[in-house]
C-alpha cells in the first residue's frame, strides 16, 4: 500500500518513547526499557528489509534539559543521525508526556521552556542537515490531560484539574510550533489524540447525552489547536496540520459497562470513525498508533488496513499506517512483558528475534 507523498512509505515503524513519571514517583524510559536507545542502529537497520523508510521516535526532554536553557543532545543525536545513515524519515515526538524535573507544568513558564526546548530542537536539526522535520509536538494532549490531570494515573499526578490541563498543553504546543517555525518554516507537524467511540448501554436520555459528550471530547485538543474553542489560547487553523489518530482494540466502550470489541454489534468501524474526523477538520491523516498483542496482532492489522483502504477508496487521503510500539515492551505499571511488537527484546549484540506472522503481514502491506 503506498502513499500519496507526504511520509516516505505508508507503513510506519513506532517506538515506544514515553517518560512520565508515575504517581509512586519512578520515572519510565521506554527508549532504555527496550533498548532502543542502545540498539537503535540496528533497530533502524531491519526496517529496510521490511521495506519500511518511516518511524516515529522520540527525543527524552528530561535527559536533555537538567537545567533550564541547558540541552545536552548525547541522548537524542545517536537517534538522529542513525535515521540519517539509514535514510529513515521520523516523526519526532518532542513531549511524549515527561517533562524535565523541577518544571511545574502548571506555570507559564512550562510553555516558555517548552518552546524554547523546541526551537533549541530545530535549530540542532538544521545543522545536522534535517531542513524540513516532522515533529509530533506534544503527544495525546487529551489522553495525558485524563490520565495526569483527571485520574492522577501519571505526572502530574492530580485529580479534577483535567481541562485546566488540556488548555496548559495546548499553549504550550502552539508556542512550539510558532517557535519551530521560525527556523524551520518547512517543517511539518502531526497531531496525534486518540480515536475513540463511546455509547450508551441505556436508553436514557441523560445516559444517552452523556455518553454523546464523552465520545465528542475526542475532538476538543483539535479544536482548540485549530483556535474553533477558546481562541484566546492562541489555536489558528495553520496549528492544526497533519491528523494523528491513535486507534487500538480498547478504544470503544459503553458508558458504564465495558469495552466493545471488534466483532461486536456495537463496534464501529474505523473507516466511519475517520471519515467523521476527515468531515470535521479536511486534513491529511495518519493512523499515528495502532497495535495490539500476542495472537491478535496480525488479524487486527489486516482489519486496519482493510479499513484504511475503505477510507482511501471513499476519498479520504490517509498517509499512513503506524504499528505501535513496533518493539515488545515492559507494562508501564508492572514491568510485564508486552508482546505487542514486530520485533522483541534485544540480546546482547543488540539482535532482535521478530513475531515471523506479524513481519511476514507487515512486509506484505509495505510492498503492496
Amino acid at each position: 500500500m503506498s502513499g500519496t507523498g507526504l511520509f516516505n512509505s505508508f507503513v510506519m515503524a513506532g517506538y515506544e518513547c514515553a517518560t512520565q513519571r508515575r504517581p509512586d514517583g519512578r520515572r519510565l524510559d521506554l527508549q532504555e526499557a527496550t533498548g532502543h536507545a542502545r540498539w537503535v542502529d540496528n533497530d533502524y537497520r531491519q526496517l529496510a528489509g521490511l521495506g519500511i523508510a518511516c518511524a516515529r521516535d522520540g527525543l527524552r526532554w528530561h535527559l536533555i534539559e537538567t537545567r533550564p536553557g541547558h540541552y545536552d543532545w548525547s541522548s537524542f543525536l545517536p537517534l538522529l543521525r542513525a535515521a540519517r545513515e539509514h535514510g529513515i524519515q521520523v516523526v519526532w515526538d518532542l513531549c511524549h508526556y515527561g517533562y524535565p524535573d523541577g518544571l511545574d507544568i502548571w506555570r507559564p513558564e512550562f510553555v516558555e521552556r517548552f518552546a524554547r526546548f523546541a526551537a533549541a530542537v530545530a535549530r540542532l536539526m538544521i545543522d545536522e542537515g534535517f531542513t524540513a522535520p516532522i515533529y509530533s509536538p506534544i503527544n495525546e494532549i487529551s489522553f495525558w490531560s485524563w490520565a495526569g490531570g483527571e485520574v492522577g494515573y501519571f505526572n502530574p499526578c492530580a485529580h479534577g484539574r483535567g481541562q485546566e490541563l488540556k488548555h496548559q498543553l495546548v499553549r504550550a504546543s502552539i508556542a512550539a510550533i510558532d517557535a519551530i517555525r521560525q527556523y524551520a518554516p518547512d517543517a511539518r507537524f502531526v497531531q496525534c489524540e486518540p480515536l475513540i467511540h463511546v455509547v450508551a448501554d441505556s436508553s436514557r436520555t441523560e445516559q444517552i447525552t452523556q455518553a454523546e459528550g464523552a465520545r465528542l471530547s475526542q475532538f476538543e485538543a483539535w479544536d482548540l489547536l485549530a483556535g474553533r474553542q477558546w481562541p484566546g489560547l492562541g489555536g489558528s487553523e495553520g496549528c492544526l496540520d497533519v491528523i494523528g489518530a491513535n486507534f487500538y482494540p480498547h478504544n470503544q466502550w459503553f458508558l458504564t459497562a465495558g469495552k466493545i470489541l471488534k466483532g461486536h454489534p456495537r463496534f464501529r468501524p474505523l473507516a466511519g470513525m475517520l471519515a467523521e474526523v476527515h468531515q470535521r477538520y479536511r486534513r491529511p491523516l495518519l493512523l499515528s498508533e495502532t497495535g495490539a498483542e500476542g495472537d491478535d496482532r496480525v488479524p487486527w492489522l489486516n482489519y486496519v488496513a482493510a479499513q484504511l483502504a475503505t477510507a482511501r477508496a471513499r476519498g479520504m487521503r490517509i498517509e499512513g499506517l503506524c504499528w505501535y510500539p513496533f518493539l515488545d515492551y515492559p507494562g508501564w505499571d508492572d514491568g510485564r512483558y508486552c508482546p505487542a511488537g514486530v520485533f522483541g527484546y534485544a540480546d546482547g549484540q543488540g539482535s532482535r528475534a521478530s513475531c515471523h506472522p506479524l513481519h511476514q503481514a507487515v512486509k506484505a502491506l509495505a510492498s503492496g
